[in-house]
């Protein structure tokens, strides 16, 4: 805009701000913007589900669901195992922190309304697609 305008960039900030009272603001990240129909199906499927759990009172205990999480490797030493004897003049030694290793794995999950019903590591390199879960 200040390249439009032909002025510097802090001048155009200060007429926004000062002189015409705007302010920069972000889009809030919405993953996907649903369509009028989309919204009325949730809608559909939510009454629906609704009217399943008021007319049988076990529908959600027979319900399963699941949860896609990624796992990491740390190093399982605490701080007390892994002290060592030391001179009174020899340094103390050091610990780092614990942090994500590049160790990673992601685990599937499946519960219901009772604990887990599945787990299952993925293996490395494998895609988690409607082909892996048949």
């Amino acid at each position: 805009m200040a390249e439009e305008v032909g002025i510097g960039y802090g001048t155009c900030q200060r007429v926004l701000m000062e002189g015409l009272g705007m302010y920069c603001v972000t889009a809030k990240f919405a993953p996907r913007i649903l369509t009028a129909d989309q919204k009325q199906q949730h809608v559909n499927v939510c009454t629906e589900l609704r009217q399943l759990t008021s007319d049988d009172e076990t529908f959600l205990s027979r319900v399963i669901t699941g949860d896609e999480s990624w796992v990491y490797g740390y190093d399982p030493a605490t701080k007390q195992q892994s002290s060592q004897w030391k001179s009174p003049m020899s340094p103390r030694p050091k610990k780092g922190r614990q942090v994500k290793s590049n160790v990673k794995s992601m685990i599937n999950t499946f519960f219901d309304v009772k604990g887990t019903v599945h787990k299952e590591f993925v293996p490395t390199g494998q895609t988690v697609n409607s082909g892996f879960y048949c």
